[in-house]
């Protein structure tokens, strides 16, 4: 049986019922990655929801469906047995999840990917923070970068240990998100997240040494236009000394090339 080994359920109610209470979520389809014992389940469909609930584990989805068998006979909830990251997705508007430690990063780029109103999200506190680190600061990365192009986040509250069994080593925090236009334009989704991607994997080399890594993959000819044209204050710095802005203007001039 394959499990998130990094999987803490929430066992307080009152942090449940916190969680389940930040959005007016009656009448809307609810995405729940993670439902593990169905706490948090149980609290969405209370308040009106229709829940897709993605769980890994299969003795936990069998679990789930006889617990719940009287709301997926009528409908109000839906439960997949797969992994979040891959298993196909119905449509849903709002995603309420305590996400698994290991799948904090793909999953959030997936949701991002695909789209939604809003999310609540819970994740290590450190994590968190780094989602939420300033661009142009030693703590910025592709993470911080992609979410905070794509989205709007802040922090609801940290949980303690304590409200999870079994208790974490670390401390957890609750994050809202809502998806937005970038501030800066991008005119090629996919050339931005790879630049994005490409830049914080060479974090320690300039963007002008990262650039001509790249002529391979963009060409010669395209890499030059874009060396010559690019500001040399953006050239000459290293990927977390870049704003938003910056990101968008590199990608932009390879797009446009």
């Amino acid at each position: 049986m394959k499990t998130y080994r990094d999987q803490h359920f929430l066992t307080d109610p009152r942090i449940v019922a916190r969680i389940a209470d930040i959005l007016d979520i009656s009448g809307r389809v609810v995405l729940e990655i993670g439902p593990g014992e169905g706490i948090l389940t149980q609290a969405l469909l209370e308040r009106g929801a229709k829940v897709i609930s993605v769980e890994l584990d299969s003795v936990l989805a069998n679990k789930l469906s006889r617990r719940f068998a009287s709301e997926i006979e009528d409908d109000s909830l839906l439960i997949i047995q797969g992994d979040a990251v891959k298993v196909p997705l119905p449509p849903f508007e709002i995603v309420i999840a305590n996400l698994p430690y290991s799948i904090s990063s793909p999953i959030t780029f997936r949701l991002l990917d695909i789209g939604f109103e809003a999310a609540i999200l819970m994740y290590q506190k450190e994590f968190a923070d780094r989602m939420m680190a300033h661009p142009g600061t030693r703590d910025c990365g592709r993470l911080s970068i992609m979410l905070q192009t794509y989205a709007r986040a802040n922090r609801c509250f940290d949980l303690p240990p304590g409200a999870f069994s079994p208790p974490p080593a670390v401390k957890s925090t609750v994050m809202w998100i809502e998806p937005r236009k970038p501030l800066f334009p991008v005119d090629d989704r996919k050339v931005y997240e790879e630049i994005v991607r490409e830049l914080f994997s060479r974090r320690r080399k300039t963007v002008q040494s990262t650039l001509k890594a790249l002529t391979r993959r963009f060409g010669e000819e395209k890499t030059g236009s874009v060396i010559r044209d690019l500001d040399p204050e953006i050239l000459s710095s290293r990927p977390e000394a870049l704003y938003l802005e910056d990101f968008a203007t590199i990608s932009n001039k390879l797009s446009s090339c």
